[in-house]
Order: structure tokens, then sequence, then C-alpha cells
């Protein structure tokens, strides 16, 4: 049996390999949003051996009082780690930076591979789920821009395989080698510090007298790749953490992201009752409802993920990765809901799409059997096919429809090519997407504060910002169509809803 499926192992791996290839890079061609934007910088300067340094803030949380200031205050640095060292061989550029994307989607893709064939020995499941994943419908044309979801689908999920398999084996090693991974599902996603505590929970659910060994040795293995970051965080700021991020719990709206100073706190979040507690944590429910609903489960694989689930509900090898779904939907519904609805748990589902996959083709083929008996005209051999081939026929198609859509180029819009000509190089720029600006231009800055233009005057002070670019629809609710200061000199743009201000003469 083994002989048999090597040859076909062989040919998905080549055949997956390619179409991550295309998938990564034919879609993206640079960055595209705020997080793709940050993790991509970040990248530049670790490859040009700048270290962890930012020119600019797009938060206040944990922010320094000036600028140059150090990275991944807020997001993690496994994204940013693993572009430069792609830059590192191939030099600066976004197609190096998705070597290691490429690599991870592929690897993505092979574990899936193999979870569907371990779990029910056809080479269909097998070639079915693998091509649902990498092809991912919402998630495929984000696969291959500078963000966790290629390098979370990898190492987090890696992280709950080896778990299964450490659960299965029971020895010291696997339970290392999963703690090994899920110190690199941490390393990419702050949410990635579920793996080590499913793993925690697993250990101490199966009740084994090798449960203590084997949770050290979990511990130990996610040390060895977090402890260097717990020891740099302690050395430059004084905690193993920044702990800013935190504050989410208490956000009274997603723009509380952007505060200054960023107080989210209990006394501010129940100033108004209990009533924001529970509508908050309502719409995130239907909000992560619909992310499981159809972006993990693609709406037709859903229910066939959930009857091939329920067929193993009773094996403790799949503990690990129920215990991590239902850990991560929790906490981006109720401990974390507004950035759980603002794409954190879109993010971090990333590391379930194997397992979902692998369970839906499973489920497909018991839900035509079921059919099968009740409806004696069936041939339940030949409708399994069809109805598989059908079901990645529909993924690929609206895949690949999503990725042609929202496809970005790799061309310099007009619009920043025309803010250099008036913009001095060198100079500091206050902008929503202050990422973005950088990443175009070089020039760096702090974004535009949650708040009025007093505070926005003061930041301007603090960090010495010469200009302030103001671009409608995208304000802050306090500044929306506020007149700006009369001190600031507004400088005449040929771009609509755009209003650029000289405040070099409010610098200290």
């Amino acid at each position: 049996m083994s002989g048999q499926r090597k040859p076909t192992e062989w040919r998905f791996a080549l055949v997956a390999l390619l179409l991550a290839l295309l998938i990564v890079r034919l879609p993206n061609e640079r960055p595209g949003f705020t997080d793709a934007y940050y993790h991509y910088n970040a990248a530049v300067r670790l490859a040009q051996g700048d270290g962890f340094v930012d020119d600019y803030l797009w938060t206040y949380i944990s922010a320094p009082d000036g600028l140059p200031a150090r990275s991944h205050l807020y997001w993690m640095p496994g994204t940013s780690l693993l572009a430069a060292l792609g830059m590192l061989v191939f030099g600066v550029s976004f197609g190096a930076a998705q070597v290691s994307l490429w690599l991870c989607l592929w690897g993505g893709a092979l574990l899936t591979y193999h979870l569907a064939l371990a779990e029910t020995s056809k080479t269909r499941h097998a070639w079915a789920a693998g091509l649902v994943v990498l092809f991912g419908g919402f998630f495929g044309r984000m696969w291959g821009t500078t963000d966790t979801f290629a390098p979370y689908l990898f190492f987090g999920g890696v992280a709950l395989w080896l778990m299964q398999r450490a659960v299965r084996a029971d020895r010291w090693q696997s339970w290392l080698l999963a703690g090994l991974f899920s110190g690199a599902g941490h390393l990419i996603r702050s949410d990635g510090l579920l793996l080590l505590l499913t793993g925690l929970c697993v250990l101490a659910l199966l009740q084994r007298w090798s449960s203590v060994p084997n949770a050290a040795a979990l511990l130990g293995g996610y040390l060895v790749v977090m402890g260097p970051w717990f020891a740099f965080n302690y050395a430059t700021l004084g905690a193993l953490l920044p702990v800013g991020g935190t504050q989410a719990i208490w956000y009274t709206t997603y723009d509380d992201l952007f505060n200054f100073p960023p107080a989210a706190n209990p006394q501010r979040f129940f100033a108004g009752g209990l009533d924001l507690l529970f509508t908050s944590r309502a719409e995130a429910f239907i909000t992560n409802l619909q992310t499981l609903l159809f972006v993990q489960g693609l709406l037709i694989l859903f229910p066939l993920m959930l009857v091939g689930a329920w067929a193993r509900r009773a094996e403790r090898a799949w503990w690990p990765v129920f215990i991590f779904a239902i850990g991560l939907h929790a906490a981006f519904t109720f401990v974390f809901p507004f950035p759980g609805m603002r794409g954190g748990l879109f993010h971090g589902a990333a590391a379930l799409m194997p397992f979902w996959a692998a369970l839906a083709f499973d489920g497909l083929d018991r839900a035509v059997e079921w059919v099968a008996r009740r409806r004696r005209h069936w041939r339940a051999s030949s409708a399994q096919q069809v109805f598989t081939a059908g079901a990645v026929l529909l993924v690929m198609g609206f895949s690949v429809l999503l990725m042609a859509q929202r496809r970005v180029p790799a061309d310099t819009p007009v619009y920043f090519e025309a803010l250099t000509e008036v913009i001095p190089a060198g100079s500091r720029v206050m902008r929503n997407d202050i990422a973005e600006l950088y990443f175009f231009t070089g020039i760096g800055g702090v974004v535009l504060p949650n708040e009025p233009y007093n505070v926005v005057e003061e930041l301007v002070k603090r960090y010495e910002i010469d200009f302030v670019l103001i671009e409608y629809p995208n304000v802050p609710r306090p500044l929306y169509r506020t007149p700006a200061p009369e001190a600031w000199q507004l400088i005449p743009l040929s771009f609509e809803g755009v209003e650029l201000y000289d405040t070099r003469r409010l610098a200290p």
C-alpha cells in the first residue's frame, strides 16, 4: 500500500509546489493593507541590518516618546523574520519576501494531504483537501501577502498535527516537537499562545502518569523558540511581552486601537453599565459565526466538516484540534470581540484549515453513504467522486475569482508620487495609514489618532511631525469634517477629499 501511494504523493507534492508559487505570486505583487505593509517594512529593516526598528507608529499602544521606535510592540515578529530571510538570500524585494510564504503554503498543502490520507486512506480525499487549502476560498488571495496567514497555516497547523501524533504515541520527543512549533506559532501570532495552552490542556485531560514529563517537554520546546524573544523584550522593554495589546479586552469600539493615550480600561468600559458587554459580545458572536460558516467552512463544506468532526468526537487524538478551535473562537468572541470581528479570527483560523478540509471530505463520503442507504438507485462510490470533484471545482473557481477581483499590482499609485513632490524627504507625516505611506515613499511619522485636534497638536509637537494628511472618508470620527487649527498651512493638492497641512511651525 505504501509503495502504491508514493507516486501519487510525489505528484501532489510537485503540483502543489507549482500551484503554491502561482497562488502566492500572481494575486499579490506588493502588500495591499496595513498589516502587510507593516510586516514587510519591518522585514526590510531586518534584512538591511537595522534590527527591530520602525520609523513610524501605526498605533499608540506601548508607544515611546519619540522616533525611531522599537518595532513589533503590537504584532509578533515571526512574519517579518521569515520575509527577511528571503531578502537576505535573494535581495530586498517583495518577491524575495514571498519565498517563505510560498514554502509555508506548500508545507500547509502537504500537511493537509497527509492528514486526509492518514484519516481515510483515500487519495481522492487527500488531493481534494490539499487543493481546497491551496486555493483557500477567502484565504486564497491572502496566502501570498506579507501577513500571518501562510506562516500560521504551516506552523500552527503542524503544531496541532504534532500534538495529535503525541497523543497517539505518548512520547516526550513528540511533545517536544509540538512545543517547538507551538513556539513558532506564538512568534507569528499573539493568539499562538493558545497552541501551548491547548497542549497543556490536552495533557491534563489525558491524566496519564507521563503527562508531567510530557508537559515539561512541550514547555521546553516552546521556550527554545520564544525564549530569545522574551529575553529581547525584557532587555529593551522591561517585560517579557508588550502588554498593551491586552487592552483590547476593554475596547468600546475597534477605533480605540488608535486612542491617545491608549486608555482602554474596565472603568471606561463599564461607564454606561452592562449594555456594551452584552451587545459587543453578541455582535462578535454573529460576525464570528459567519466567519466560521463562510470563510472557514466555505458554506458548502461546513456541514460536511461537522459530520467528519462528529465521527471523531470520541478520538483523543482530535482533542488538540477541537480544543484549539473552541478556544480560538471563544477568545475572539468573548474576550477580544472587536479585534476578532475585524480579522483576528480570520487570521487565527488559518491554522485550522488543513483539519477542516480533511474532515470535510470524509464527511462528504459519510453523508453520501447515509443517503445511498435510503436511496437504492444511488451508486455511492460514483456519487462520492462526483460530489468531491464538484466541491473542489467550486472552491477553486470562487478562489480564482476573488484573486482576480482583488489583485494587488506592483505599480506605485500616482497619488503617492504626487505626495513625494510636495513632502520633502526625511519629513515626518501624520496619516491614517502611515505604514502604507512609508512603503511607497520611505516617509515615516505617526498615525492619525482617534482624538480631537487639540490632541493631534500635542502629538505633532511630541513626535516633531512636519505634515498632517487628512484623507476623506478615512478620517477618525473626532476629526471628521472638523476644521483644522488656523495655524496650520493648507497645501493645495489636486486630489478630491485630501487635505495636506504644513505643521512645521508647531514643531519644538
